[in-house]
């Protein structure tokens, strides 16, 4: 790609300003000042530089640490694949209703995606509630005990996981519903023509011809499981016993809590380059045989 000769075309380079400024004050500077504080000790009371103690103790002396990344780990590996399939699955049915229909059902699976995330936790803290939630409700009518969702450490981030699967995926389906929409019908016609079943032309026409759509959601997914927050904040402040504790939690409630700042901006810059590391292998690993 040829880039743009500031003598030939300086109003191209001015007009970049505005969005320069803004990615400059409230994403480049705040990234430096996190790298730059994860050098220190730096709390309500001190601020004294200690090179890379911060994360020597991430790494050597922080069981708690670990336990988050495996939290964080589980939740990304079970979440992004499932939530990814309900997409998927959803917007291939609703293809073969007209589009008014689809527009209805498009807005209906979007509707908890403008909805704030400490609402729908509120409303599930209900729906998983012991004693009166409307799940052990349901449970009780075919006579299984009651189950605490959210209290048994052993299914507390399963059921986080649950929660996030049902509710998320309503801009997925619109994305993946219009690509889908893009495919041309001769396609499909020709393959009917040949005696292709419907699961087939899933499987062989629309799941090849959106593959940059589908690694765009995987890549999206695994980055958005891995900060995940709002859901643990409302619904179990990490507990039981650390079970559902993810890093981005814990970076949360060293800064703020602990008022350790430096510590947590260590384990935000190891979180960013996790994130980073997974983004490249899944461009690489997934991103080989897609054309754009």
């Amino acid at each position: 790609m040829k880039l743009i000769s500031f003598k030939k075309n300086p109003s191209a380079y001015f007009m970049l300003i505005p969005h320069l400024v803004f990615f400059s004050v409230f994403f480049l500077a705040p990234v430096c000042w996190c790298v730059y504080l994860s050098f220190f000790e730096y709390d309500l009371f001190e601020n004294r530089f200690i090179l890379f103690q911060n994360y020597a103790q991430l790494i050597f002396r922080s069981p708690l640490f670990y336990k988050a990344l495996k939290n964080t780990a589980l939740f990304a590996l079970i979440f992004t694949p499932l939530w990814l399939a309900k997409a998927l699955i959803i917007s291939a049915l609703i293809q073969q209703y007209r589009l008014k229909i689809q527009t209805l059902f498009k807005a209906v699976f979007y509707l908890p995606h403008v909805t704030s995330a400490v609402v729908l936790s509120m409303v599930w803290l209900w729906i998983y509630n012991p004693e009166f939630g409307v799940l052990n409700y349901f449970l009780s009518l075919a006579g299984i005990e009651k189950i605490m969702w959210l209290g048994n450490p052993d299914i507390a981030i399963y059921s986080i996981i649950l929660m996030q699967i049902l509710i998320s995926g309503g801009a997925s389906i619109v994305l993946i519903s219009a690509s889908i929409s893009s495919i041309p019908n001769h396609i499909y016609d020709a393959a009917k023509i040949d005696g292709a079943s419907k699961t087939r032309i899933f499987f062989k026409i629309t799941l090849p011809l959106i593959k940059p759509v589908i690694l765009y959601h995987i890549i999206i997914g695994l980055i958005g499981s891995f900060q995940v927050f709002s859901n643990i904040y409302v619904m179990t402040k990490g507990g039981p016993q650390f079970s559902t504790l993810t890093v981005l939690y814990l970076i949360y409630e060293t800064a703020f809590e602990n008022y350790n700042f430096g510590l947590a901006s260590a384990q935000s810059v190891i979180l960013a380059l996790i994130i980073c590391l997974i983004s490249v292998f899944q461009f690489k690993f997934f991103g080989e045989n897609i054309e754009y």
